[in-house]
């Protein structure tokens, strides 16, 4: 009977830059869940419509980039191996939805964000040292994250061209999931936040999407 090799720090290092390089570069490694969209009609937008969705979309991929990056700095100082399984799983599904707003990107005909690269360290820096700060406290950081991008997701959604069927049955998904993971870190033990601290996340997130929209 064999055992699995644990991991050394060395090869947590090199298995966090391969994912940070699919994130932000390649093809993240996603689930075996299908495309929302995938049997939806293509709504009829006019141009000014096409612009503002992909510009919502393109804010969604690059939360989706940060939830990335949170996620494996997280699991990358997690202390107890249930905490950072479970980040790695969130990470697993928080793939497809940076997968399905890739594609739904290519679909509208536009581009991602050109200031990935730069959510991407900030946001992985900030998820190591929540994970530094102690389990409960990371498991806070996230039900806190999920609970504000769970509210500009529905904000978004409020936003979307009423014709617009298929980013609608995207958003929707990842709302969906995003209440799953927040519901889930907190019963893993997750602690609340102080507000000083939910309200700098809150300026964060405001410049990130603010300039996602754009570039």
């Amino acid at each position: 009977m064999t055992t699995a090799r644990r991991h050394t720090p060395l090869d947590e290092f090199i298995i966090g830059l391969d994912q940070g390089l699919r994130t932000l570069f390649g093809r993240p490694r996603v689930t075996d869940r299908p495309y929302p969209a995938a049997d939806l009609p293509e709504a009829e937008l006019d141009p000014e419509e096409r612009r503002k969705v992909a510009g919502l979309v393109r804010v969604d991929h690059s939360g989706e980039v940060c939830a990335q990056a949170l996620y494996q700095g997280q699991a990358l100082t997690a202390k107890l191996p249930r905490v950072r399984e479970r980040m790695e799983q969130a990470a697993r599904e928080e793939n497809d939805h940076l997968a399905w707003c890739e594609r739904r990107l290519q679909e509208l005909e536009d581009r991602k964000s050109l200031l990935n690269p730069l959510w991407y360290m900030g946001a992985f820096s900030i998820g190591a040292l929540a994970g530094l700060a102690g389990d409960k406290w990371s498991l806070g950081f996230v039900v806190e994250t999920e609970r504000q991008v769970e509210a500009h997701l529905e904000g978004h959604l409020r936003a979307l061209p009423s014709q617009d069927h298929r980013t609608r049955a995207v958003l929707e998904q990842m709302k969906e999931d995003e209440i799953h993971h927040a519901d889930g870190a907190r019963a893993a033990g997750g602690a609340p936040l102080p507000l000083p601290v939910r309200m700098a996340m809150r300026v964060s997130a405001r410049v990130m999407t603010g300039s996602a929209y754009w570039l």
